[in-house]
């Protein structure tokens, strides 16, 4: 078969038309059989064929696909989480509350502790559990406030027992964090936390 050739305007529309396609299939499905994709192409572009799939049912069998693929990426994530939880809690100086929620004294404070009702302000460094940085206070040189209540449940929690001058890691586990939404780009759902916490002062 002799190679095509680009002559004109809808030669490059066509053949551009199918890089656009190919690399969005190419990113997000590796494992495509071309033979049955380029059957349903023609299929569609046949007046005198009808698809093997109609275009509503092909819909659904893509969504499922998605779903089907988001529920294996978010057990690996989970179970990552898990183990990684499972593994910190051995170390001597980790404490683990029944909530889960587990805490590292990096310093003792002498001040009072802030009720639910309160405003605090602190210092914080927050990662992933390989290190990566998502949100940090102490990167922008300026401490935040906000209210006891307002936050993250695994935040709420731990302030409750800081006391003023404390500075606390927290390793949260994705229920007490952002749950299965996760939060913008950087936090996936189902994602175990870590966070550096100083608490300066209750408002």
């Amino acid at each position: 078969m002799s190679a095509q050739k680009i002559t004109n305007e809808i030669d490059s529309v066509s053949y551009s038309l199918g890089v656009n396609i190919g690399e969005n299939i190419k990113s997000q499905f590796p494992d495509i059989d071309l033979k049955n994709f380029e059957l349903a192409i023609k299929d569609v572009l046949d007046d005198k064929k009808e698809p093997k799939i109609t275009a509503a049912d092909a819909q659904k069998v893509i969504q499922d696909f998605f779903k089907k693929q988001q529920a294996k990426a978010s057990e690996s994530i989970i179970e990552e989480g898990e183990k990684f939880l499972e593994d910190n809690k051995k170390r001597n100086n980790v404490i683990t509350l029944e909530s889960g929620l587990q805490y590292e004294i990096l310093k003792s404070g002498e001040g009072p502790k802030p009720s639910l009702e309160d405003q605090v302000t602190t210092h914080y460094h927050g990662t992933l559990i390989d290190g990566t940085v998502f949100d940090s206070s102490v990167e922008r040189g300026q401490p935040a406030t906000f209210p006891v209540g307002g936050v993250i449940k695994g935040w709420t929690e731990a302030l409750q027992l800081m006391s003023v001058g404390s500075k606390w890691k927290l390793f949260v586990p994705y229920n007490l964090a952002y749950g299965e939404r996760g939060a913008g780009p950087q936090i996936g759902p189902y994602t175990t936390l870590i966070f550096e916490v100083e608490l300066i002062k209750i408002n």
